[in-house]
């Protein structure tokens, strides 16, 4: 292998340029599957390592891997109709069922346990030939901000091993910042792909609700998941989207229309004309100032590149977080209620008789559960008993209407709308784990596009003055505009590139290898 296309060399490459690589036959799909599985063998394990994985797919994805390079390797049709990405490694959320593997949902209830069937994203990767490195951590059910709440420990930042990956998606956001994977599958309730992607460096996507198919996502509030990708760069999302998204007639809440061409979208990108609408309530007063200054000087280089910047209003913002924190613990009691003991995952049997159902599910749930999931439930079930129905979940919902006509309201005044995505950067693991209510916070720019069902992306925007750690831009659009955020989002990554001198991660030191280099030294 010749130095440019050295182990080390192409796990910093974006998906893309991989591709090419590939396709070109510069590189075997074996080889650069087995530099990412080196490099997770070198950095995600020991006291101090990323911890972004929970199982590694070692022999699949070196099977899928060869398969692609027999196919390229004889030509012909086959290997002309290999989708772009075939080859190409990704990561899984723990949260997404996928044949061969386990799937725990980072939860000791399903510790060990293996799903019968793929989820359709997964069939589609698949069906794309893309070799899957294994399933990253998470919260325990997708309920945190911080990755601290898996059952299997937390994962670290690899810009600081003392700090969070934010959540509940941090082991995804992890391994493509650590180098570890070049793509990655999350899921999106109320910020968990975004709000990684943030305090990372790394690029995260929710996109329309309904335009990913949630078959085969373990559901946590039904009517605010969505699965997106997790990357690198703007155009590697935009062709993990493609290869994801479109209808699936298994997801009853799934958008009939096909996606449009979102990678063309973000090679072809433009802000000459645009309104660009500052959200007036998502900035400002309770933002780390190093988080304000890199959301200024990106308002500042889209404005130079032709966009017009205007402020809007969203007033019943202010209630965004409050009602998500009702809607969401609701359906989530109903969606864990099968979590009983008695169909699958974990059984624990009381000490004492009588040996009833009802004392099998509370044993079990008992054990199973940490106390976060415990809390969320405790919390859902008494929103939607008799008598509190109406006076929360149902004030929850009427205030989700609220929300969307805000956003219908700042559409018609802008074409996007920006905000940073995070309030801070990465705190200190441990920092917030007591203190449930700052936790929440961390998701109160991100929350509003889920209640709407609105997509929404999250690129880096630099590094926080204060502490020299990555800082997430906010882009969103209307309901099926994915495209017009990867046209914008591209730009924006340009831009900025284009004033730091190469993409943020390149920027960085050594990522995870230094910081266990530093700790050891310690």
């Amino acid at each position: 292998m010749t130095e440019l296309n050295s182990a080390e060399t192409l796990i910093r490459l974006s998906a893309a340029e991989l591709a090419a690589k590939l396709a070109a036959g510069e590189i075997t799909s074996v080889a650069l599957t087995q530099a990412f599985l080196d490099r997770i063998a070198a950095v995600d394990g020991g006291a101090r390592g990323v911890k972004a994985f929970l199982h590694v797919n070692t022999d699949e994805a070196l099977a899928v891997a060869a398969e692609v390079d027999a196919i390229r390797a004889a030509g012909g049709a086959d290997a002309a109709a290999l989708h772009e990405l075939a080859g190409v490694p990704i990561a899984i959320k723990d949260l997404i069922v996928t044949v061969g593997q386990p799937t725990t949902a980072g939860s000791k209830i399903l510790e060990g346990w293996h799903s019968p069937y793929d989820a359709t994203v997964i069939e589609r990767i698949r069906a794309a030939k893309m070799p899957i490195l294994g399933k990253t951590n998470l919260d325990e059910f997708a309920m945190g901000s911080s990755t601290e709440h898996s059952a299997f420990g937390p994962t670290r930042n690899p810009w600081d091993l003392d700090r969070i990956p934010g959540g509940s998606g941090g082991g995804s956001a992890a391994a493509v910042a650590a180098f570890e994977a070049p793509l990655a599958l999350g899921t999106d309730t109320g910020g968990s792909i975004r709000q990684p992607g943030a305090v990372t460096g790394t690029v995260g996507v929710k996109p329309t609700y309904g335009s990913v198919s949630r078959y085969g996502a373990i559901a946590m509030a039904s009517s605010l998941d969505q699965i997106g990708p997790v990357t690198r760069t703007v155009l590697d999302s935009a062709l993990l989207h493609q290869v994801i998204g479109g209808h699936d007639p298994k997801d009853s809440t799934s958008l009939p229309e096909p996606l449009a061409d979102l990678a063309s979208a973000a090679r072809n990108g433009s802000v000459a004309g645009l309104r660009i609408g500052i959200i007036k309530e998502l900035h400002g007063e309770g933002y780390q100032a190093g988080v304000e200054n890199r959301f200024n000087e990106s308002l500042e280089l889209l404005r130079n590149a032709g966009a017009e910047i205007v402020e809007v209003s969203c007033p019943n913002f202010q209630y965004a977080l409050g009602a998500y924190y009702l809607i969401m613990p609701s359906e989530a009691s109903s969606n864990l209620a099968k979590f009983d003991g008695v169909r699958f995952g974990l059984r624990v049997l009381p000490t004492e008789p009588p040996l009833t159902i009802e004392r099998v599910m509370a044993a079990t749930r008992a054990a199973g559960f940490g106390d976060e999931v415990k809390r969320r439930i405790i919390l859902g079930t008494y929103a939607l008993s008799a008598g509190y129905y109406d006076a929360y979940y149902g004030s929850a919902q009427r205030v989700r209407t609220l929300i969307q006509r805000d956003f219908d309201a700042a559409f018609a005044q802008a074409d996007v709308l920006i905000s940073p995505t995070a309030p801070t950067t990465a705190f200190k693991l441990g920092e917030k784990l007591d203190d449930p209510l700052a936790m929440y916070l961390n998701d109160v720019a991100t929350i509003p596009a889920n209640l709407a069902g609105i997509p929404g992306i999250s690129l880096p925007g630099g590094l926080a003055d204060e502490d020299g750690l990555p800082v997430g831009i906010q882009l969103l659009a209307p309901a099926r505009e994915d495209a017009r955020l990867y046209r914008v989002g591209a730009v924006l990554e340009t831009l900025l590139e284009e004033k730091w001198g190469g993409p943020l991660l390149a920027q960085a030191p050594e990522l995870a290898a230094t910081a266990l280099e530093t700790q050891e030294a310690k």
